[in-house]
């Protein structure tokens, strides 16, 4: 059976559950699971889609990989797109795990920035909306020099990922103690899935969940 080819572009206007939905009917399946997103890799293994429910700073790892299109150390991203509720849908290059070797030397080499070095442009745009980022993006976190951040194509090329965070403690914890700091924070359509990014889903009780939902609930 020949696989299904997906035109996401025709994807702009489904939330995040009903982009998730499609993905396994073409044969897509799920291959990580971080704080904010499900990744699902595609039957050929070379995309993967990164859905998220909430999603208030992958944007900015985006516009860092557009702006740098066909850099050797950042991801080629497919398709990008906001979708309706708060969450994002991001189809890009699939990569493949770094060795710890290979991590601990590109974060040895962000930190040089030799101005020879392909890395130096990255870091220096990185830098840049990192602060007009913290000026514009409610509770953000910045820069993520986290190794894990390093992976690498098939031939062992590394690549940078991931580059930026939220603060999504602070968020959770603020939304518990006081919702209406949320609410002035993320207009309503940009937080009505708030409750169901991956690392709720995931870690949360169902205590924990209830609580979340009714704060969120309290500012519609």
């Amino acid at each position: 059976m020949l696989p299904v080819v997906l035109d996401f572009e025709e994807w702009r206007g489904l939330n995040h559950r009903a982009a998730a939905g499609r993905l396994p009917a073409a044969g897509w399946d799920v291959c990580g699971i971080g704080d904010w997103a499900v990744v699902w890799k595609s039957p050929d293994g070379s995309r993967v889609a990164r859905v998220c429910a909430f999603e208030p700073a992958y944007g900015v790892f985006v516009e860092l990989c557009r702006g740098l299109a066909g850099h050797s150390l950042l991801p080629r991203i497919d398709f990008d797109a906001p979708l309706p509720g708060g969450g994002r849908l991001t189809v890009m290059e699939a990569l493949l795990p770094a060795d710890a070797e290979l991590r601990t030397a590109m974060i040895a080499r962000w930190d040089a920035a030799e101005p020879a070095d392909p890395v130096a442009s990255v870091r220096a745009e990185a830098e840049r909306l990192n602060a007009a980022a913290a000026a514009a993006v409610p509770f953000w976190g910045g820069l993520d020099r986290n190794p894990g951040n390093v992976m690498r194509r098939a031939c062992g090329e590394p690549v940078f990922v991931d580059l930026f965070y939220a603060q999504g403690r602070e968020i959770y914890e603020v939304l518990l103690k006081d919702p209406g700091a949320i609410a002035a924070a993320f207009p309503a359509e940009r937080r009505e899935f708030i409750c169901e990014i991956a690392v709720i889903a995931r870690e949360s009780s169902p205590e924990e969940i209830a609580a979340l939902r009714a704060a969120a609930d309290r500012i519609g």
